[in-house]
């Protein structure tokens, strides 16, 4: 009859357990894997967002004017309209932009909005045509192409704004 010793099966038993925890921690890290970090947004994408929002924003401006009686400005609206929707085909839908609103709201006037006026038309359109110069360094070739003839176009709407209307 072959018996196993008490000393061969504690030596037996030692062998087996490191290799034991180890197959168990091993296991366990394998089963549970690290969260890995979100990637960072594209920042082709983050400039496309803003570039909506500014656009967004200048057309609920336009509108208002249009809306009162500024048919004239009728032309620069459908441009600006024009500039939205390319900018909007060059980036995924699922992407959300800010909520297009005429200007952000103050602390001290949550609801009031200034009246829109020439002046500030055209104050807008000088400083969204000096911006499109900045956001021209993180855009590919052809978003920079892009951009740079919406700046130009906004910058000429500045020029070309009537002085009444």
């Amino acid at each position: 009859m072959n018996t196993l010793s008490r000393r061969a099966v504690l030596a037996g038993g030692a062998l087996l357990v490191p290799g034991t925890v180890t197959a168990t921690v091993a296991g366990c890290s394998a089963r549970t894997p690290e969260a890995e970090p979100p990637p960072a947004p594209d920042p082709e994408d983050v400039l496309l967002g803003q570039l909506i929002s500014d656009k967004q924003r200048t057309i609920a401006l336009y509108t208002q004017m249009v809306d009162s009686g500024g048919s004239a400005l009728r032309p620069f609206l459908d441009r600006h309209q024009v500039h939205l929707a390319e900018l909007r085909r060059r980036r995924p839908l699922d992407l959300p932009t800010e909520a297009p609103t005429a200007t952000p709201p103050t602390p001290s006037t949550p609801a009031a909005e200034p009246k829109v006026t020439l002046t500030r038309l055209r104050d807008v359109e000088r400083k969204a045509a000096a911006l499109r110069l900045r956001q021209l360094a993180d855009a590919s070739p052809s978003l920079a192409q892009l951009i740079a003839s919406i700046g130009a176009c906004e910058a000429a709407h500045a020029l070309a704004l009537p002085r009444s209307l």
